[in-house]
């Protein structure tokens, strides 16, 4: 800025304005692929957290029915960057599983032959890339065999009783 008594009238020469203008388009450039990256780790973080809420309702429900309960994945179709819809009379009524509002995950749980295990499990595009990511827990049955998924989890690489990705590929990513 000029200052008075100089002969020039006061305010921001044209370098100046350049020099700002540079400044923020740097500052920009930086963070707008930070912010995109915590929009995706908080759309992940709802599959964690869903399905951790379906592992408590199961186990209450097994303590009432001696068994645990399988529900065909909801919504059907695996979501992709926008989110969905979810049907809260779908197969989850029972457990009383309602997620708030619209989800970018599809989930579902598969029940072991006798009963006495499960696996729940959530798959989701949420950065739209045509690769979903999958999401597990998985309760081993009374033999100790896991059942496989009914959203495309591969258990076998599920952490026994632990939510996390299943497998490498899945879940884990850039973000």
């Amino acid at each position: 800025m000029a200052k008075a008594g100089t002969g020039r009238a006061p305010g921001f020469t044209l370098l100046e304005l350049m020099l700002v203008v540079a400044i923020i388009g740097i500052l920009a450039s930086v963070a707008i692929p930070f912010f995109y990256t915590y929009q995706l780790r908080s759309k992940t973080a709802e599959a964690k957290v869903n399905l951790g809420a379906i592992r408590v309702l199961e186990h209450s429900y097994f303590s009432e029915h001696d068994e645990f309960l399988a529900v065909v994945p909801e919504p059907p179709v695996v979501p992709g960057a926008a989110p969905t819809g979810f049907n809260e009379s779908a197969g989850f009524d029972p457990l009383g599983f309602r997620p708030e509002g619209r989800v970018y995950f599809s989930y579902g749980v598969a029940i072991a032959a006798d009963g006495t295990g499960y696996t729940a499990d959530a798959a989701g595009d949420v950065d739209g890339d045509g690769f979903p990511q999958f999401w597990g827990f998985a309760k081993p049955d009374s033999s100790g065999s896991l059942t496989a998924g009914q959203v495309g989890c591969n258990v076998a690489a599920l952490r026994v009783e632990q939510i996390g990705p299943c497998g490498s590929q899945y879940g884990t990513s850039v973000f």
